[in-house]
Protein backbone atom coordinates (compact mmCIF):
# COMPACT_ATOMS: atom_id res chain seq x y z
CA UNK A 1 0.00 0.00 0.00
CA UNK A 2 1.18 3.37 -0.74
CA UNK A 3 1.06 6.55 1.20
CA UNK A 4 -1.30 8.06 -1.28
CA UNK A 5 -3.88 5.36 -0.70
CA UNK A 6 -3.59 5.67 3.09
CA UNK A 7 -3.86 9.45 3.27
CA UNK A 8 -6.12 9.80 0.34
CA UNK A 9 -3.86 12.51 -0.91
CA UNK A 10 -2.45 11.72 -4.33
CA UNK A 11 0.91 12.83 -5.52
CA UNK A 12 2.85 13.40 -2.31
CA UNK A 13 6.53 13.61 -2.88
CA UNK A 14 7.78 13.66 0.70
CA UNK A 15 6.68 12.76 4.19
CA UNK A 16 7.04 16.38 5.09
CA UNK A 17 4.04 17.16 2.94
CA UNK A 18 1.81 14.95 5.03
CA UNK A 19 -0.81 16.73 7.08
CA UNK A 20 0.09 16.94 10.73
CA UNK A 21 -2.04 14.76 13.05
CA UNK A 22 -0.97 15.45 16.63
CA UNK A 23 -2.86 14.99 19.86
CA UNK A 24 -3.14 18.06 21.99
CA UNK A 25 -4.52 18.91 25.39
CA UNK A 26 -8.25 19.14 25.79
CA UNK A 27 -9.71 22.58 25.80
CA UNK A 28 -8.99 24.20 29.15
CA UNK A 29 -5.96 21.95 29.73
CA UNK A 30 -5.35 18.81 31.73
CA UNK A 31 -6.19 18.50 35.43
CA UNK A 32 -3.16 19.06 37.68
CA UNK A 33 -1.18 15.95 38.61
CA UNK A 34 -1.31 15.15 42.34
CA UNK A 35 2.19 14.30 43.42
CA UNK A 36 2.17 15.53 47.06
CA UNK A 37 1.89 13.00 49.92
CA UNK A 38 -1.63 13.14 51.26
CA UNK A 39 -2.35 11.00 54.34
CA UNK A 40 -6.06 10.72 55.01
CA UNK A 41 -7.22 12.12 58.33
CA UNK A 42 -9.14 9.03 59.44
CA UNK A 43 -9.59 7.50 62.89
CA UNK A 44 -9.56 8.94 66.40
CA UNK A 45 -7.08 11.51 67.56
CA UNK A 46 -4.16 10.77 69.88
CA UNK A 47 -6.00 12.38 72.80
CA UNK A 48 -9.07 10.23 72.18
CA UNK A 49 -6.93 7.06 72.11
CA UNK A 50 -5.10 8.10 75.29
CA UNK A 51 -8.26 8.87 77.25
CA UNK A 52 -9.94 5.67 76.05
CA UNK A 53 -6.93 3.60 77.16
CA UNK A 54 -6.78 5.47 80.48
CA UNK A 55 -10.51 4.88 81.03
CA UNK A 56 -10.17 1.17 80.29
CA UNK A 57 -7.21 0.92 82.68
CA UNK A 58 -9.04 2.84 85.42
CA UNK A 59 -12.12 0.65 85.04
CA UNK A 60 -9.97 -2.49 85.20
CA UNK A 61 -8.23 -1.30 88.37
CA UNK A 62 -11.63 -0.52 89.89
CA UNK A 63 -12.73 -4.08 89.11
CA UNK A 64 -9.54 -5.44 90.71
CA UNK A 65 -10.30 -3.40 93.83
CA UNK A 66 -13.86 -4.74 93.98
CA UNK A 67 -12.56 -8.29 93.58
CA UNK A 68 -10.07 -7.70 96.39
CA UNK A 69 -12.87 -6.51 98.69
CA UNK A 70 -14.95 -9.62 97.95
CA UNK A 71 -11.93 -11.91 98.39
CA UNK A 72 -11.08 -10.20 101.71
CA UNK A 73 -14.66 -10.67 102.96
CA UNK A 74 -14.62 -14.36 102.00
CA UNK A 75 -11.28 -14.84 103.74
CA UNK A 76 -12.52 -13.08 106.88
CA UNK A 77 -15.66 -15.26 106.89
CA UNK A 78 -13.50 -18.38 106.60
CA UNK A 79 -11.28 -17.23 109.49
CA UNK A 80 -14.35 -16.41 111.60
CA UNK A 81 -15.72 -19.90 110.98
CA UNK A 82 -12.38 -21.42 111.97
CA UNK A 83 -12.29 -19.30 115.13
CA UNK A 84 -15.85 -20.42 115.93
CA UNK A 85 -15.07 -24.16 115.73
CA UNK A 86 -11.63 -23.93 117.31
CA UNK A 87 -12.88 -24.59 120.89
CA UNK A 88 -14.71 -27.73 119.70
CA UNK A 89 -11.63 -28.99 117.88
CA UNK A 90 -9.47 -28.23 120.90
CA UNK A 91 -11.87 -30.10 123.19
CA UNK A 92 -11.75 -33.13 120.89
CA UNK A 93 -7.95 -33.01 120.84
CA UNK A 94 -7.83 -32.69 124.64
CA UNK A 95 -10.12 -35.70 124.98
CA UNK A 96 -7.91 -37.72 122.61
CA UNK A 97 -4.82 -36.58 124.52
CA UNK A 98 -6.25 -37.69 127.88
CA UNK A 99 -7.09 -41.14 126.49
CA UNK A 100 -3.62 -41.50 125.00
CA UNK A 101 -2.01 -40.23 128.22
CA UNK A 102 -3.88 -42.83 130.29
CA UNK A 103 -2.74 -45.55 127.86
CA UNK A 104 0.80 -44.21 128.11
CA UNK A 105 0.74 -44.24 131.94
CA UNK A 106 -0.64 -47.80 131.99
CA UNK A 107 2.10 -48.90 129.59
CA UNK A 108 4.74 -47.11 131.68
CA UNK A 109 3.45 -48.75 134.88
CA UNK A 110 3.55 -52.19 133.22
CA UNK A 111 7.09 -51.71 131.89
CA UNK A 112 8.59 -50.10 135.03
CA UNK A 113 6.81 -52.23 137.71
CA UNK A 114 10.06 -53.98 138.66
CA UNK A 115 12.11 -50.76 139.04
CA UNK A 116 12.29 -49.70 142.70
CA UNK A 117 11.49 -46.02 143.40
CA UNK A 118 9.92 -45.37 140.02
CA UNK A 119 6.91 -43.06 140.11
CA UNK A 120 4.54 -43.49 137.17
CA UNK A 121 3.81 -40.26 135.32
CA UNK A 122 6.54 -38.28 137.03
CA UNK A 123 8.71 -36.26 134.66
CA UNK A 124 12.34 -37.21 134.31
CA UNK A 125 13.11 -33.54 133.70
CA UNK A 126 13.33 -31.11 136.58
CA UNK A 127 12.07 -27.96 134.88
CA UNK A 128 8.80 -27.85 136.84
CA UNK A 129 6.94 -26.86 133.66
CA UNK A 130 4.46 -29.09 131.92
CA UNK A 131 4.64 -28.96 128.12
CA UNK A 132 2.22 -30.79 125.84
CA UNK A 133 3.87 -33.12 123.36
CA UNK A 134 4.95 -31.56 120.11
CA UNK A 135 3.43 -34.30 117.95
CA UNK A 136 -0.03 -35.81 117.86
CA UNK A 137 1.21 -39.07 119.39
CA UNK A 138 2.68 -39.45 122.84
CA UNK A 139 5.16 -42.26 122.26
CA UNK A 140 5.16 -43.50 118.66
CA UNK A 141 7.99 -45.99 119.37
CA UNK A 142 5.93 -47.89 122.01
CA UNK A 143 2.86 -48.71 119.97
Amino acid sequence: MTEASIRKTPGMVSVKEMPLLQDGPPPGGFAPVRYARRIPNKGPSAAAIFFTAFGAFAWGMYQVGQGNKIRREIKEEKYAARRAILPILQAEEDERFVKEWKKYLEEEARIMKDVPGWKVGESVYNSGRWMPPATGELRPDVW
